[in-house]
């Protein structure tokens, strides 16, 4: 239970209705959730339109309250779900909002997923406030998503970019509204530094590697999509290798917990026999198995380095799970990811985007936190589509990550642990706040400021059509 905030009786407690991913399954928007709902539970009451595709439970009804009491000490939460088919349709709010009656609507994952909610926000915000968890990948700031930001009262940025690109978006719209900074949260003693002698860990290394015990481990852990550069990050480990004696490379490998093949990524099986099978025919292990949180945990803590190139990633919750276990990182700076390696402004400050600099990916500030080990893109193009139709598309030089590689390797294990254990010791710390009771202290916290200063919407609202001349540019694209 978090501790910060005082418990509530369960008849004081506001009510907040939750769409997103069903917290009983393991996608990354459903972990965050959970851990949201189970350190506010003494002090909010929870319902949610709990989502899926073609949701096997639709039409039922579960109260978890003893469930989230047995795990959190608290012995009155409130936890209800309504499984639904995707997030709900007007119909299946309107039923929940009168049966329920909640103070709020919390809103998490992207806002296309929520339009019809968006669309019916009149109706809703006459009575109760739109709140929304959210984040975006990259500028230029998405004036596209203006419509969504303008239909909620609270928006919590995960990223510090996120926080800024609502506040540019919205403009004069910013007016009566709440902006809060909530990056994901989880739990520190899952992922957490595990002794090196730890027993289970070293029988978990003996079972994952069998007598083909590597030296020095490189992990990547995420899906097999194209944004997520893997292959790049395959070339630039192989080019790493051909920098050592063959001796010392062959006592080197990257593990890749991923899918191998999908129709989103790529075949990494062919990538592998291509750049490694007849020089480093072991360099490279796949892990395609489902791991618990504790095996992943030991996973991390068997890397020296977690590594990821994604050209657009909004916050990167892997590079987390690695810092809490104290394992150094090599991350593009892009999206969230950059939050992550700390980077100080000429004052020494963490970096906060502004309009004049909403981004440090071209490298306007060097100084970050010594578990980090950066790579800037060299390569900004606008990409998009008709829902998105412009995004910066991020892309560094494999040739950079080498260089990182190189720059890792060459420390001593000793030096790699003190780094890697500085990251976690900055993390759980209340200024990083990557716990899972940080993120619930900074929930409580945005949604009680919104209560104090919440009024309903207006009835209706003049709206000079004329006045709309587009869209346009509101941050500087040269910085």
């Amino acid at each position: 239970m978090n501790k910060s905030f005082k418990h509530l009786p369960k008849d004081k407690r506001k009510k907040i209705l939750l769409i997103c991913d069903d917290i009983r399954v393991h996608s990354g928007v459903a972990t965050v959730a959970k851990e949201i709902v189970i350190h506010t539970a003494h002090h909010f009451n929870w319902v949610q339109m709990a989502g899926a595709i073609k949701h096997p439970d639709i039409g039922k009804k579960f109260d978890l309250s003893q469930n989230i009491n047995e795990n959190t000490g608290v012995n009155d939460s409130s936890v209800i779900l309504y499984p639904t088919n995707g997030y709900g349709t007007p119909d299946t709010i309107r039923q929940v909002i009168a049966f329920e009656k909640p103070d709020a609507i919390m809103l998490i994952t992207d806002p296309r997923y929520f339009t019809y909610i968006f669309n019916m926000e009149h109706e809703i915000r006459k009575n109760i406030p739109i709140t929304y968890l959210n984040i975006w990948d990259d500028y230029p700031a998405p004036m596209y998503n203006k419509g969504y930001y303008e239909a909620c009262d609270l928006l919590m940025g995960i990223s510090k970019q996120t926080v800024n690109i609502n506040k540019i978006v919205l403009g004069d719209k910013a007016e009566n509204k709440v902006f809060k900074y909530v990056p994901h949260g989880l739990n520190p003693e899952i992922y957490k530094p595990l002794d090196p002698k730890d027993e289970k860990l070293r029988k978990f290394k003996a079972n994952f590697f069998g007598k083909d015990i590597p030296e020095f481990v490189v992990f990547f852990n995420s899906r097999n999509i194209r944004r997520k550069q893997i292959p790049d990050t395959m070339l630039a480990f192989r080019a790493f290798l051909d920098t050592l004696p063959k001796e010392k490379a062959d006592k080197c490998k990257m593990v890749l917990h991923t899918e191998a093949v999908t129709d989103h990524g790529t075949d990494l099986y062919k990538v592998k026999e291509y750049f490694f099978d007849e020089t480093y025919p072991n360099a490279i292990k796949f892990s395609h198995q489902k791991l618990s949180q504790d095996e992943l945990n030991c996973l991390y803590n068997v890397a020296d380095v977690q590594m990821l190139l994604t050209s657009n990633e909004g916050w990167g919750l892997t590079i987390t799970e690695a810092i809490l276990a104290g394992t150094p990182i090599i991350a593009n700076v892009t999206g969230g990811m950059q939050d992550q390696m700390r980077f100080e402004d000429e004052d020494g400050n963490w970096f906060v985007p502004s309009p004049d600099v909403p981004s440090n990916h071209k490298g306007t500030y060097k100084k970050h936190g010594e578990w980090a080990f950066p790579v800037y893109p060299t390569s900004r193009s606008i990409q998009g589509s008709p829902p998105t139709p412009y995004i910066f598309d991020d892309r560094c030089r494999w040739e950079d990550a080498t260089e990182r590689l190189i720059e890792i390797y060459n420390l001593s294990p000793q030096e790699r642990q003190k780094r890697g254990l500085k990251g976690r010791e900055w993390a759980i710390s209340k200024e990083a706040g990557f716990t899972s009771i940080h993120q619930a202290e900074r929930v409580i916290e945005a949604f009680d400021e919104l209560f104090s200063t919440w009024k309903p919407r207006e009835k209706y609202e003049l709206i000079n059509a004329t006045e709309f001349k587009g869209n346009f540019l509101k941050h500087k694209i040269y910085y």
